[in-house]
């Protein structure tokens, strides 16, 4: 349910389980989080979803079980974010729940139209991954973090735009072809002058 895809020195990681709006399984965050500890040998990372939703977030039976508290979703975020090339997220569609720390830890995030944003970590009665709020407030300022945090607003597209939690809205078919031409720079560059320049902007 995690596809890979090696083009030379661009890895791109689909979420594949469109069935279940792909909704996350503690399995499918494992693999995630493996696959972005091996990236580093990657000179750019682009993370989407097949169909026309990004991620539902935790699959709901597993959240309930131990998954929405585990640790995995900080090893994923944390492995995403340390990583020295470009990472892109492509969003195809909606992001929800925990499903937003990966998308958050990505250098770039660019969007269809449709997405909407919203994380309900509150309603469903969890804390959100610690890192998840700092860096959403990072983006957005800490108002509009508890705007989505504790007021449980979604968040359409053009928004999302307008308060900087994406870079860039792209038509569906566009998303992708933009996203390898955001990537295009960084793998044509000295690899240790684009890793510096990864570590000069945290």
């Amino acid at each position: 349910m995690i596809d890979l895809k090696k083009e030379d020195d661009l890895w791109i990681v689909t979420l594949n389980n469109p069935d279940k709006a792909n909704a996350l399984t503690g399995a499918m965050l494992t693999e995630l989080a493996e696959i972005a500890e091996d990236a580093t040998e990657a000179r750019a990372l682009i993370l989407t979803g097949a169909g026309k939703v990004f991620s539902a977030g935790a699959d709901l039976a597993e959240a309930h079980t131990g998954l929405a508290t585990s640790d995995v979703w900080e090893r994923l975020s944390g492995a995403i974010a340390a990583l020295p090339c470009l990472t892109v997220a492509a969003l195809n569609g909606t992001l929800a729940g925990g499903a937003n720390g990966m998308v958050l830890a990505c250098d770039v995030r660019i969007a269809v139209p449709t997405a909407k944003f919203f994380y309900p970590v509150m309603k469903l009665g969890f804390l959100p991954q610690p890192s998840d709020p700092v860096r959403m407030a990072a983006l957005i300022g800490p108002s509009r973090t508890k705007m989505i945090l504790m007021a449980g607003q979604k968040i359409t597209a053009d928004e999302a735009y307008a308060f900087g939690l994406v870079d860039r809205i792209v038509a569906p078919e566009a998303l992708m072809p933009a996203a390898r031409e955001l990537v295009a720079d960084s793998i044509a560059a000295d690899p240790e002058i684009a890793a510096g320049i990864a570590e000069l902007c945290r």
